[in-house]
């Protein structure tokens, strides 16, 4: 038995392992570092973050967060970037699965064309047809508006929605919908009251990502909404940054305000979101 006991434990410890283990503490520390220089940075004036940026603040200096909604909108700022979010992701999850089950269920050339030309549009980066879609916008009469970001939103996570619902879907047994179709269902009537509910895993990971991306995102509504009327969190925090000097300890108040909304999100759903990406992942 003692012996069984000791392969087994040199069977666990490898070279690679240790490799492996000590990569991950390096990346987890260095997405992490930002994070905690930004949070100790919202308690220290801006004197204290140009003097001793790196160290730990001296006494809890709450007057940024203070300053923070007297000088600047920011109220108005979390309004729009929750309407933002929030339309964006209720829009998204009712069009991207829809897309992808027809993609998936109706294997013609003509879907498996859609599919390829929707993976394919995966790879032009976004700074490329930036300026296009900026004069799009303008064109349609989606600029300086919130429907002008919500619809780039939507057609931006076809793609890397259709690519991880179509994954899901090859794990849910076809018998299923045979059966609700045979009990008098349609198509549309299958997908949401059959199908649509075995994929909440799938779904909970596309609301985190979308929704921690659109949170996020600076470029898109500095881009779309360039008006003060529809500024959102990060387009309002970037405006204490100057050309010659910067109000760092607001930037980093309003940082940390930013983070705690997104943070509890994916605390909530972080069970079926690591879930969601593996199982897709496995039936890929």
């Amino acid at each position: 038995m003692k012996e069984v006991g000791i392969k087994a434990s040199r069977r666990r410890v490898r070279p690679g392992n240790g490799i492996l283990f000590a990569a991950t503490i390096i990346l987890a520390v260095l997405f992490l570092a930002p994070v905690f220089f930004a949070i100790i940075s919202a308690f220290k004036s801006n004197g204290e973050i140009l003097k001793n940026p790196m160290s730990l603040p001296t006494t809890l200096y709450l007057k940024n967060f203070q300053d923070l909604f007297a000088q600047s909108d920011f109220v108005t700022a979390i309004f729009h970037s929750v309407v933002l979010t929030l339309v964006s992701e209720v829009l998204i999850v009712f069009i991207v699965p829809m897309a992808a089950y027809a993609m998936e269920r109706r294997r013609t050339r003509t879907t498996i064309f859609i599919y390829t030309y929707f993976l394919a549009g995966m790879m032009i980066p976004f700074h490329l047809y930036m300026f296009p879609l900026f004069k799009e916008m303008k064109m349609f009469g989606l600029f300086g508006n919130l429907a002008g970001p919500i619809a780039c939103y939507i057609s931006g996570s076809v793609a890397f929605g259709s690519l991880l619902y179509c994954s899901f879907l090859k794990g849910v047994p076809l018998e299923i919908e045979e059966a609700a179709q045979i009990d008098g269902c349609n198509p549309f009537q299958t997908f949401w009251k059959v199908t649509f509910p075995l994929l909440g895993p799938c779904t909970a990971s596309m609301v985190v990502l979308n929704g921690l991306g659109i949170w996020n995102d600076f470029l898109m509504p500095y881009l779309v909404l360039p008006s003060d009327r529809a500024k959102t969190i990060t387009v309002e925090v970037y405006s204490f940054v100057g050309q010659y000097t910067a109000r760092w300890d607001i930037v980093f108040a309003g940082t940390v305000c930013s983070i705690i909304p997104a943070l509890i999100i994916f605390v909530l759903l972080q069970k079926y979101f690591v879930k969601g990406i593996t199982a897709g992942a496995a039936k890929g």
